[in-house]
């Protein structure tokens, strides 16, 4: 691989050999016999790009332009044409389409399953809860989803029911005292989640996908982490690639959201039967919890 310099005092760079300053493209070709060239010059520099492509045109060499975006695309583009111009637009989401519908259809059966087998469990959790402290037996938290929408999460009370009360928001950690002795069991067996089941058969979250954040949180969080609102192109999940790779609780939220990001641009069927797989793999064996 060869570099053409666009400035004759430019100093090659590393790895790549020098074919010299870009006004010797056509020269040099010839003796090289190059099969391809790419030409990466700002569009600002419209006319050097029009002098080199018609260089090669002269000597049939074939090139590849690249577009001076300005700034870079995740997950991939696409190069369409409208009304004979060439247009360059983000790759759609894996969940667009029959995906989003599939994907819905494994969510309604799957979390009513899971809903009528667990029944019994849940029960049994909603009376330790009652027995166990005074208060309610579910938590309702505001939680932000899909398109920045905010639903009510359900979960069993874990903690007091005054445990924000001097604290304000504040994310929960390893041995906390805000919970209760029930609630240190159903948060280390991951029970206190089995009520999202409901959340997720009603369609405000999915099974596999980011865990919702507090509207608080989100607000900190968009400002100090790029692209953290592509989090919410889908629905939140009962459980994500994130927390999968340990990445549960007080982590940090730029790690968090690069899996999360990765699993909404690589999604398929199969990566969340292995994100439950390797959920439930955490649960048995307390790694993470």
């Amino acid at each position: 691989v060869g570099a053409f310099r666009d400035d004759e005092g430019a100093a090659p760079v590393e790895g790549e050999r020098d074919l010299g300053p870009f006004a010797r493209l056509e020269s040099v070709a010839r003796v090289e016999n190059l099969d391809r060239i790419l030409i990466a010059l700002p569009a600002s520099r419209s006319a050097e790009i029009a002098e080199a492509a018609a260089a090669c045109r002269r000597i049939d060499l074939d090139f590849d332009l690249v577009p001076d975006l300005g700034f870079p695309f995740r997950g991939g583009i696409l190069l369409e044409e409208v009304a004979g111009l060439p247009v360059i637009r983000p790759r759609p989401l894996p969940l667009a389409g029959w995906n989003g519908v599939v994907k819905r259809t494994v969510d309604l059966v799957g979390s009513s399953i899971l809903l009528v087998l667990l029944s019994p469990a849940m029960l049994a959790c909603a009376l330790a809860v009652k027995v166990g402290s005074r208060g309610p037996v579910l938590y309702r938290q505001e939680r932000m989803g899909r398109d920045r929408r905010v639903f009510e999460i359900l979960k069993f009370r874990s903690m007091r029911i005054d445990a924000e009360q001097e604290s304000g928001p504040i994310w929960a950690r390893p041995g906390d005292p805000r919970r209760t002795v029930v609630g240190e069991f159903l948060r280390t067996w991951s029970l206190d989640e089995l009520p999202q089941l409901w959340n997720v058969f009603r369609g405000d979250m999915s099974l596999v996908g980011p865990r919702p954040e507090r509207p608080h949180f989100v607000e900190r969080f968009h400002e100090r982490v790029p692209n953290y609102f592509g989090r919410h192109r889908i629905k939140a999940g009962l459980t994500g690639w994130a927390q999968v790779n340990g990445l549960r609780g007080d982590v940090p939220i730029e790690e968090r959201t690069r899996y999360d990001l990765y699993y909404i641009e690589n999604w398929s069927i199969w990566l969340d039967l292995r994100i439950l797989f390797l959920t439930l793999r955490t649960v048995v064996t307390h790694r993470g919890a």
